[in-house]
């Protein structure tokens, strides 16, 4: 008869985590201080209300997209390639990446 093979509490609460890395979906290219807008370079198209992650060297925060504007014109999406300029609530600073969070 074949031996039973206990399992040990460390093995048995063992669980795999698979974490998820997104590619950055846009590039911080300048900042506006006074009014508090960033504008950034997106990849890929993005809508007015996608929760977007400000990444950096010394920035990290989570903020819905607001207010979004291309050539001092209100827009709801915006497409791929452009540079487009966006209210955010903190400094961000050129270089910093941004991400889409599903």
């Amino acid at each position: 008869m074949p031996k039973k093979i206990k399992k040990t509490k460390k093995q048995a609460v063992r669980k795999i985590v698979k974490i998820k890395v997104s590619k950055p979906i846009g590039r911080v290219t300048h900042y506006y201080g006074g009014i508090g807008v960033a504008i950034i370079k997106f990849n890929k198209p993005v809508s007015v209300g996608a929760m977007l992650h400000y990444k950096g060297a010394t920035t990290d925060f989570k903020k819905a997209a607001g207010s979004m504007q291309f050539n001092h014109k209100e827009i709801k999406k915006a497409s791929k390639g452009k540079q487009i300029g966006i209210k955010v609530p903190k400094r961000v600073r050129e270089g910093d990446e941004v991400y889409e969070i599903l």
